[in-house]
């Protein structure tokens, strides 16, 4: 019962630590920036929004809270050793490489790195120095980089969570250059989440007397001499860009990806925490392997042919504007428009001369993705605007396309225009 009562009190003196933690808001900072680029950047190619950015920003930092509270649950029962110098580690780490890419916002990176150079001090006299340089090499040497790995795991086993949930709802349409020059269509998927956790740590005098009235995996019964609760923000986010496959089927197969590394990662760090010397290579296998990742889904976009391109039986559907006619007749992306009131459309301005045949009435057919004719039709009301509201694959009159260049966080920061061909836009590319 005390260990209970101990618990529920550390666990709202967390809650208030994290309200006055400055990295949760800079993370949902970051986020806030990108989905207004988002829009920006839907609005210069597509002159509609397709993505309100503050939905999109509530609702990933709900789904955050979730995931971290399961998270720390977990964590209750692994008890992971982590302490404030390490988090500031962490997030110091990764602030530095997004500097570099956006993408090297993922925590797999920065703590393999930390692995990596505390390895390097380890053969150095650094920590013997009597001056800051000392002070920072003894608390480098101080970090537990195996249970550290052990939360990156974790965490990527959580965003393989929310990317099979919630990774299509960020596809983004975009128009990009094909293999041989053409432009075709494709989407980008790019979400990111604060996640918070809270995670019992050893306390040396500090914390609650009560011991914990279990044993966890990988503390032992470190804490049943004190323990206190460390509360704190991560950052979980994941980009996809496919031009051969439906939103969905991409999130899907990038969730199984993060899915095998979370676990496999999971493996090496354990194996690390019982076998020191197995650190170094399970900190180098943090972002080998994430690299890794990136790598094997450009190959498999570059093996298969353009999805989203127009065909000689119709116009391909890259996307459907929420709240227009398209939406309410069904038509979904990665669908073609056959027919437009019984005529056959092959270019826009056949579909727009279509369209208006009949000023009351819009009839369809559309090959759907299973290769079938499906039949839809539709009142037109008063006041409705004729077209159907759609995104479709670009011809050769795109004005626009993105080229899939890595974004920096300085690049983040600053406020793009419209991509065009003589200033084209860059995305973020990455696992």
């Amino acid at each position: 019962m005390d260990a209970a009562l101990d618990l529920l009190g550390q666990v709202g003196a967390g809650a208030l630590s994290l309200l006055l933690s400055p990295f949760y808001y800079v993370g949902i900072i970051l986020m806030m920036l990108y989905y207004m680029r988002q829009t920006r950047m839907e609005r210069a190619m597509f002159h509609v929004r397709l993505h309100a950015w503050p939905r999109e920003l509530g609702r990933t930092i709900a789904s955050g809270l979730l995931v971290g509270l399961l998270v720390s649950v977990a964590g209750l029962f692994l008890g992971i050793q982590i302490t404030q110098e390490a988090v500031l580690w962490m997030w110091g780490m990764t602030v530095i490489l997004a500097v570099f890419s956006v993408r090297y916002l993922c925590f797999a990176y920065s703590v393999g790195v930390l692995g990596v150079l505390q390895w390097i001090v380890g053969w150095t006299p650094l920590s013997d120095r009597g001056d800051w340089l000392g002070t920072v090499s003894t608390s480098l040497q101080a970090l537990d980089i195996p249970g550290l790995l052990v939360l990156v795991a974790i965490m990527h086993l959580a965003e393989a969570l929310l990317v099979g949930w919630q990774g299509s709802r960020f596809a983004s349409p975009l128009f990009l250059e094909g293999k041989r020059g053409k432009l075709v269509g494709g989407y980008m998927l790019q979400g990111y989440w604060p996640v918070p956790l809270m995670l019992l740590v050893p306390a040396a005098g500090s914390g609650t007397e009560a011991a914990l009235p279990w044993s966890t995996l990988l503390s032992g019964d470190s804490l049943g001499a004190g323990w206190m609760m460390l509360s704190f923000p991560m950052m979980l986010g994941f980009t996809e860009l496919t031009r051969t496959m439906l939103p969905k089927e991409k999130a899907s197969e990038a969730s199984r990806s993060l899915l095998y590394y979370g676990l496999l990662l999971g493996g090496l760090a354990i194996l690390a925490a019982y076998w020191t010397p197995f650190t170094l290579p399970a900190a180098i296998a943090a972002f080998v392997l994430h690299e890794a990742i990136v790598l094997m889904s450009v190959l498999r976009e570059e093996r298969k042919s353009p999805f989203y391109v127009n065909a000689p039986n119709g116009l391909r559907v890259l996307a459907v504007i929420p709240g227009t006619p398209a939406e309410a007749m069904g038509i979904a992306a990665g669908e073609l428009l056959h027919k437009v009131n019984g005529r056959l459309v092959r270019t826009k301005e056949e579909l727009h001369a279509a369209l208006h045949i009949n000023s009351a009435f819009c009839k369809l057919e559309v090959i759907n993705l299973a290769g079938h004719v499906k039949f839809l039709q539709r009142a037109r009301f008063a006041n409705e605007h004729h077209q159907l509201g759609v995104v479709l694959a670009p011809d050769e009159h795109a004005s626009a396309y993105v080229e899939p260049t890595p974004t920096s966080l300085i690049g983040l920061l600053r406020s793009r225009s419209a991509a065009r061909r003589e200033a084209r836009a860059n995305t973020d590319v990455g696992a």
